[in-house]
């Protein structure tokens, strides 16, 4: 039976944990909070979801909310120009819904399944001393945090890494009682750019207590929409919200009059520099010496403009768990550590942060792309569906090029 260790208790941890415990192995897991700390805290992400990491979820028995988080299957999108004029408007339509399920209830649950199925838990945080100690006690150990000191032992990629600071201030919030602009449309989610201001995002989701809205923000540092830095109390993250719906989005302001928030914790604010580490790194010396493998955030951090990460989590945890079973007794090298962690960067985590970058940066060719959609559904759509599938991002929006032809073939 292979000993395995994985630290960190979020998306990736979890679902890889899990997994392996499903697949026969013997799994220690290091969280730092237990369930009920999880559910009692603040919210952790926006967390929306797509079709294909739904599918990887129920695939391994842990999609156990789908009869009640609402599924999204559209976008309404618009750009924005002072004084709050809609000068764009287009539906994203998605091949298969999305859903968003708030991660205090998913992950407590997640964390009590894998101690109920035999998992063993150590709730503690690691410095670099523990982790060694750790690793040497087990022949893998993946780390799927990016948290505190354990931040610092995947060296930064340069090569890979597009930013060397934060690209947005976020800031969201969970609310209760938000207007739906057609209410007879069922579940939809809501994308607005302000050129020279940021972006703002809403998409329905599943709390603790029900049915709910997620509002993000996604500002310009140091821009008329970065007032959150201060981490206000819900309350007054409220009244700021409201103050900037009734300047720039009027129509949304008026949605927003009856909303409160869905309870102490509902409010989060930061900021993320967009970045690509090194999967693989070493701990001690000489015979001391040992590696660890990198996945999820530990390795990958995007900016979540195109709500990459938890659908990239699990991803990395389906690959990683896969490739630790198709690996058999053999001994898990750095080699294997870095040449799985390669192939999944080849294949999906690349394309996540080049699409992620576009959108940051909104290259005068990808402008054209919104434009289009605007006129054409088919753009639409299949701009949307790249949210689910970056991958598609090298076929039709990696060069001015690419987009020019398929631009054509549609009639542009």
């Amino acid at each position: 039976m292979r000993r395995i260790a994985v630290v960190g208790a979020g998306q990736a941890g979890l679902q890889l944990a899990l997994g392996l415990l499903a697949d026969g192995c013997e799994v220690t897991l290091v969280a730092e909070r237990t369930p009920d700390q999880l559910r009692d805290g603040r919210v952790l992400s926006t967390q929306a979801m797509f079709g294909p990491a739904l599918r990887i979820e129920a695939a391994a028995g842990l999609d156990l909310w789908a009869a009640e988080a609402p599924a999204v299957h559209s976008v309404d999108a618009a750009l924005v120009v002072p004084p709050g004029v809609r000068a764009l408007e287009f539906t994203m339509t998605l091949d298969e819904p999305a859903r968003s399920v708030d991660q205090r209830i998913k992950l407590s649950r997640w964390l009590e399944l894998f101690a109920e199925r035999g998992g063993s838990v150590e709730y503690r945080s690691l410095d670099r001393i523990g982790l060694h100690e750790l690793a040497r006690r087990h022949q893998l150990t993946v780390v799927a945090t990016g948290r505190g000191e354990l931040a610092g032992i995947f060296q930064r990629d340069p090569r890979r890494s597009p930013f060397d600071r934060p690209q947005r201030a976020l800031s969201c919030l969970y609310a209760h009682g938000v207007g739906a602009p057609d209410p007879a449309a069922g579940p939809r989610a809501r994308m607005h750019a302000l050129p020279g201001l940021g972006e703002l995002y809403l998409q329905p989701a599943l709390t603790r207590t029900g049915p709910c809205d997620i509002l993000l923000w996604e500002a310009l540092p140091g821009g008329p929409l970065d007032v959150f830095g201060d981490g206000p109390a819900p309350d007054v993250h409220l009244d700021r919200i409201r103050a900037l719906l009734a300047e720039h989005l009027p129509w949304e302001a008026e949605l927003w009059r009856e909303a409160e928030p869905t309870d102490a914790g509902a409010g989060l604010s930061g900021a993320v520099t967009p970045t690509v580490r090194r999967p693989v790194a070493e701990l001690g010396s000489g015979v001391d010496a040992v590696h660890v493998l990198g996945v999820g955030d530990a390795v990958v951090v995007n900016d979540p403009i195109t709500g990459q990460g938890a659908n990239g989590a699990a991803r990395a945890a389906q690959a990683y768990r896969r490739a630790i079973r198709e690996h058999g007794d053999a001994p898990f090298t750095a080699d294997w550590m870095c040449r799985t962690a390669e192939g999944f960067w080849q294949r999906h985590a690349r394309h996540a942060v080049d699409f992620t970058t576009a959108l940051l940066t909104m290259p005068d060719h990808l402008q054209g792309v919104f434009a289009a959609a605007a006129e054409h559904p088919e753009v639409a759509r299949r701009l949307a569906n790249t949210y689910a599938e970056p991958s598609d991002h090298a076929a039709w929006l990696a060069t001015p090029e690419l987009t020019a032809g398929y631009l054509a073939s549609v009639g542009r």
